[in-house]
């Protein structure tokens, strides 16, 4: 208690300029101030203020303790400010974006149970493909399945997101199993296309993420249209656990190349800001975050 005294102390006086000023606003002697300061820099061994009868001024320890404290000072606020939210309750509207797919099968459906456990929160789900202006239309926290490039956005991580190609078993009996991945080239590919051009489809090979381009008949802009050809037997798709986990379990699509997949793009929640999220916001995301969690939710969700 002392220490974190002595601490707090040399921030206020820093901040008041004056020995006096922090005193009157804790309602003490100067004199206790100055030795709350006096212990600070001798158990420090460091000149931490040049202290005159007329002013004070940091020394180059000074400034960057200062820092330091300053720091853990509002840490320490913080993490006591979201004990208290905890306990508080959580009320008002929720602006949601997600991606269509992933937010029919994977947020939607998730929303009744939040609303029950949060019975003074509102919200609006808006599902489409486009990347949105949090800022710009007011979003309280979106979905994203992606890297995080815009280091304006502040992101929570919600799973990860492993990608893998998959067919139906009745295409595999037709056409047999790809072992590698020059392999494909032999198969039909069912490939996302995105303003006329053909995603690619990333591997590991060699120690290495490369991305090639495959071959086939069909070719689509939409993801679920790809899931349910792959499912009719069609050719090979490339699809996030999220989208197929529940067709490899039953048995309705099994997986290939697995010994190749590369790293996915994790699932985030995304927001504009960390400090002083609105408790309504950090339920959610810790709602959303735990039902990801339940052991193979993926493969039944």
């Amino acid at each position: 208690m002392d220490q974190f005294k002595q601490i707090s102390t040399f921030v206020e006086v820093a901040a008041k300029g004056s020995l006096s000023a922090a005193a009157r606003a804790e309602g003490i002697a100067p004199a206790m101030i100055g030795r709350r300061l006096d212990a600070l820099e001798e158990r420090l061994g460091v000149k931490l203020l040049q202290r005159t009868t007329r002013k004070i001024a940091l020394t180059n320890e000074g400034e960057a303790f200062l820092e330091d404290c300053q720091r853990i000072l509002s840490d320490l606020e913080n993490a006591e400010s979201a004990v208290s939210e905890r306990s508080a309750h959580a009320s008002g509207h929720l602006l949601i974006s997600a991606p269509a797919g992933f937010g029919r099968q994977h947020v939607a459906p998730l929303m009744p149970s939040f609303l029950t456990e949060h019975r003074d929160v509102t919200l609006t789900l808006n599902l489409n493909d486009r990347v949105v202006d949090l800022i710009g239309e007011g979003i309280d926290v979106a979905i994203r399945i992606a890297s995080l490039s815009d280091s304006s956005l502040v992101g929570a991580k919600l799973a990860d997101n492993k990608r893998i190609v998959v067919a139906s078993p009745s295409y595999i009996r037709r056409h047999g199993k790809p072992e590698t991945v020059d392999e494909l080239q032999k198969h039909n590919c069912l490939a996302m296309s995105s303003e006329g051009s053909q995603r690619g489809w990333s591997f590991r090979q060699n120690g290495k993420i490369v991305t090639i381009k495959v071959e086939g008949n069909m070719v689509c802009n939409d993801g679920q249209v790809l899931h349910d050809w792959a499912l009719a037997g069609k050719g090979l798709a490339w699809r996030s656990m999220w989208e197929v986990g529940s067709e490899i379990e039953s048995g309705k699509l099994v997986t290939v190349l697995d010994e190749f997949a590369a790293p996915g793009n994790d699932i985030y929640a995304v927001f504009a800001q960390r400090r002083h999220l609105p408790l309504r916001i950090r339920v959610f995301v810790d709602f959303l975050r735990r039902a990801y969690a339940q052991p193979d939710y993926w493969r039944h969700g």
